[in-house]
């Protein structure tokens, strides 16, 4: 499960400017449409099990 240090260091890596004070799911969606895919994190509207935080979205929706 990424923590948001970890997915602020991704968003850096990528040079994606996030939001000071987003919530984790709000960053997790810019970098998904960063990457060119639905923002769909922790939305129960994602079956994709090779998506980087496709574990994490599964414990998010519980």
């Amino acid at each position: 499960m990424p923590t948001i240090k970890e997915i602020k260091a991704i968003a850096k890596d990528r040079a994606v400017v996030l939001p000071k004070k987003a919530k984790k799911a709000d960053m997790i969606h810019i970098l998904q449409e960063q990457e060119g895919n639905n923002p769909c994190y922790a939305t129960k509207q994602c079956n994709i099990d090779v998506c980087l935080w496709y574990k994490d979205c599964q414990k998010a929706i519980k």
